[in-house]
């Protein structure tokens, strides 16, 4: 057992409260949520930040001594690894992602470069028993998810957005809807129920007006698959909605993002295919890359899965020539996050029945704006 102080804490360990001092063990259990100390071997000149627990971003140096957790990841447009199936003091892992995920990379994106090379230091500590002095390494979160969680969202409605892949404009689109959502006088929280293990999305969803958030790895997930997502996101919903669950503090609605794409190795079709699920999603809005996209995900939700879409966001919609193209060709309709945030948020609030409310008319009776609705 020996002692390093850390250069930086990647969010992913959030969960774990590391502090800069740390002891470390040579023995790894290559598991993924075990928290390891690596030293940055490599300099890079783009994707060369790591995310703090504290949300904020901070340049990654050559020498830099890093904490992160093992995992995988399955990224279209980020690199794909997984984790080694041996660790030892002096091995050479990759920095995975921006969140903190170590691995072995197995695939480059050409726009990246290659991914930060990492010499293991040694799994970190922690000591759970108070008074001993025998350490444990490192893991976020704790038990292992159940088969099948309880899901109960008390009747709250939960709005889901879907992507036909990575950077499809999902995470603008929540955004969006939550600030318009936030402006009606609505109480409303966020969640990230797939992926791989990033803070981003969630705080730019507080940062749009949502009360509370939750993310899987809340939960220990260092990224999803189709083995716990479903579970995960049971879970987290149900949370959510038990939080606050007094009529005074109830959220209104819960926007749920669902990072990766229809298409994808992170759960997305676990998710969808989970009936009970199916059932509890309100409205779900679809993010799509171009006309293409949105044809496809449109015809896969309605195809494996039975959801008609309340409306199509994304670049497909950045002009007026692919929001006629979606809404003449495949009868949803359209409207651009970014550009007609307004529109959007009232094709959702009209599928949940709602009419929209001027923040001042909503004071005294924001408690009660979706009870005719119920």
């Amino acid at each position: 057992m020996k002692t390093i102080v850390l250069d930086k804490i990647a969010s992913v360990t959030k969960s774990v409260a590391l502090k800069r001092e740390v002891r470390l063990s040579a023995t790894i259990p290559c598991e993924e949520g075990i928290v390891i100390a690596v030293r940055v071997l490599t300099d890079k000149s783009v994707y060369n930040q790591i995310e703090l627990p504290s949300g904020r971003m901070a340049q990654v140096k050559r020498g830099d001594i890093v904490a992160g957790c093992l995992g995988h990841r399955h990224a279209l447009f980020g690199y794909s690894g997984r984790i080694p199936e041996r660790l030892a003091p002096g091995d050479v892992v990759h920095l995975l992602n921006l969140g903190g995920v170590l691995g072995i990379c197995d695939s480059v994106n050409p726009d990246l470069g290659k991914p930060f090379e990492c010499e293991v230091l040694g799994a970190v500590l922690s000591f759970p028993v108070l008074g001993e002095r025998i350490g444990r390494p490192a893991r976020i979160g704790g038990d292992r998810l159940p088969e099948k969680p309880a899901l109960d969202l008390k009747g709250i409605p939960v709005v889901a957005i879907v992507g036909s892949c990575m950077n499809c404009g999902k995470t603008a689109a929540a955004c969006a809807m939550v600030r318009e959502f936030a402006h009606q006088g609505l109480r409303i929280d966020g969640l990230k129920a797939t992926g791989v293990s990033l803070r981003r999305d969630i705080l730019a969803l507080e940062d749009a007006g949502a009360r509370a958030t939750a993310i899987f790895t809340d939960l220990g997930v260092v990224s999803t698959t189709a083995a716990n997502s479903a579970q995960a996101t049971r879970m987290l919903l149900s949370r959510l909605a038990a939080q606050n669950a007094d009529a005074a503090h109830r959220p209104d609605l819960i926007v749920l993002e669902l990072g990766d794409g229809l298409l994808g190795a992170y759960g997305v079709d676990a998710i969808l295919a989970d009936p009970d699920l199916r059932a509890a999603f309100t409205a779900v809005v679809l993010a799509a890359n171009d006309p293409v996209a949105a044809w496809g995900g449109i015809e896969l939700l309605r195809r494996d899965y039975g959801i008609e879409p309340v409306a199509v966001t994304g670049p497909a919609t950045d002009n007026a020539v692919g929001v006629r193209l979606i809404e003449d060709r495949m009868g949803v309709p359209a409207a651009n996050a970014r550009t007609a945030p307004e529109a959007l948020a009232a094709m959702v609030l009209a599928h949940l029945g709602l009419a929209p409310r001027p923040l001042a008319a909503a004071g005294a009776e924001s408690d009660s704006v979706l009870e005719d609705a119920r």
